[in-house]
């Protein structure tokens, strides 16, 4: 009898538990939201230029859009800033979420996108269109026009992904650890092709790829975020659909299919959406680390491990991240940028290493 009072008690505690971690998740959804805005507005309207919102505010007025197009204004604040703070919550949200789905997948808090390989092969496959992409035939330039390199990056990761999954899987069930060697091998491959690309680049091209490679959102504008923009917000209204599956799969393959859950879907599942998400992010803005690392680790400190509420709040906290360190990225050297992947190398790198020595036991969490 007292032993049976006991079990209930403890179950009754660990149902308050999660109810408190559910509480604490809705309201970080709330949080996170507003912090975005405030992030959007601030991004808005910081910036090296003079251009003055009040005067935009007062043309739009005339309700004359031709002349309000013409004017330095309009320019800095629609053409210029507001499509760039829109692929920064664009990027941003999808190498945050694309963390969460590899750390669930992996149950793994060190998992990263770029252990599938796919920055890799997006990398290599914009540094082919830098180096050769005069030497394609003409009807080809034409098609892709100015996108070249984006399409380059894209299809490149896409490739990797394909190769990856073919890779791993074996009658019909797909093992995540030949997928995690097979990706560090093609990553290995491409940097490799990607260094011998740089050896035959001309000073120009150099300079593109190691600009390219650092990450950026200077070439940012409506054209590229419209083209990039589909992919990225459908894949990631479907991640949450997987929420419930990725926190049976955090139990244990075996017991997720006991659970009625199918693994093999949920693998495939994140795989594409991973891959769709990183190779888009890094086709538009180029190689931005680190932040599939940090921002879901620290959700996961914060709020739990519900994927539930891990999700939404990965992609809000990524957006807003994303957004302040491009803020500092263009403005603490104005008029010049720095890229934006010193930023987040700078914050990832002793991140991760914490990280590590945390799972030691020698710094306690």
């Amino acid at each position: 009898m007292n032993q049976y009072k006991k079990n209930e008690a403890n179950s009754v505690a660990t149902k308050t538990t999660l109810l408190d971690r559910s509480h604490r998740g809705k309201i970080a959804i709330v949080a996170l939201i507003i912090v975005v805005i405030a992030m959007v507005a601030g991004s808005f309207l910081l910036g090296s230029g003079n251009a003055s919102l009040a005067r935009l505010l007062h043309n739009f007025s005339t309700l004359d859009p031709q002349a309000n197009a013409m004017t330095s204004d309009y320019a800095i604040f629609i053409d210029i800033r507001l499509p760039r703070i829109v692929g920064a919550i664009l990027i941003g949200s999808a190498l945050a979420v694309s963390g969460v789905l590899m750390q669930g997948l992996f149950r793994n808090p060190l998992a990263d996108p770029g252990l599938m390989g796919v920055s890799s092969g997006a990398a290599l496959g914009a540094t082919f269109f830098i180096v050769f992409g005069h030497l394609l035939p003409e009807f080809i330039v034409n098609f892709f026009g100015a996108f070249a390199m984006l399409f380059g990056s894209f299809i490149g990761g896409l490739v990797v992904s394909f190769i990856l999954y073919a890779v791993a899987t074996k009658q019909g069930r797909t093992s995540i650890a030949v997928m995690l060697l097979a990706g560090i091998a093609i990553a290995a491959f491409s940097s490799a092709v990607v260094g011998l690309l740089v050896y035959v680049a001309n000073d120009t091209q150099l300079r593109d790829i190691t600009f390219w490679g650092l990450g950026s959102l200077v070439g940012i504008n409506w054209s590229r975020v419209f083209l990039t923009a589909p992919i990225i917000i459908i894949t990631l209204a479907i991640c949450p659909i997987l929420a419930h599956s990725l926190n049976a799969l955090s139990l244990g393959e075996a017991v997720a299919a006991h659970l009625g859950f199918g693994v093999q879907r949920i693998k495939v599942s994140a795989i594409i959406l991973v891959s769709l998400m990183c190779g888009a992010a890094v086709s538009l803005a180029g190689g931005i680390g680190f932040i599939g690392i940090i921002i879901p680790h620290l959700l996961r400190l914060s709020i739990g491990p519900d994927h539930r509420y891990l999700i939404p709040c990965s992609a809000l906290l990524g957006a807003s991240f994303l957004i302040f360190t491009d803020d500092l990225s263009r403005t603490l050297v104005a008029p010049s940028e720095l890229p934006i992947g010193i930023f987040t190398a700078a914050v990832g790198a002793p991140f991760f290493l914490w990280i590590l020595l945390s799972k030691r036991g020698i710094l306690d969490l």
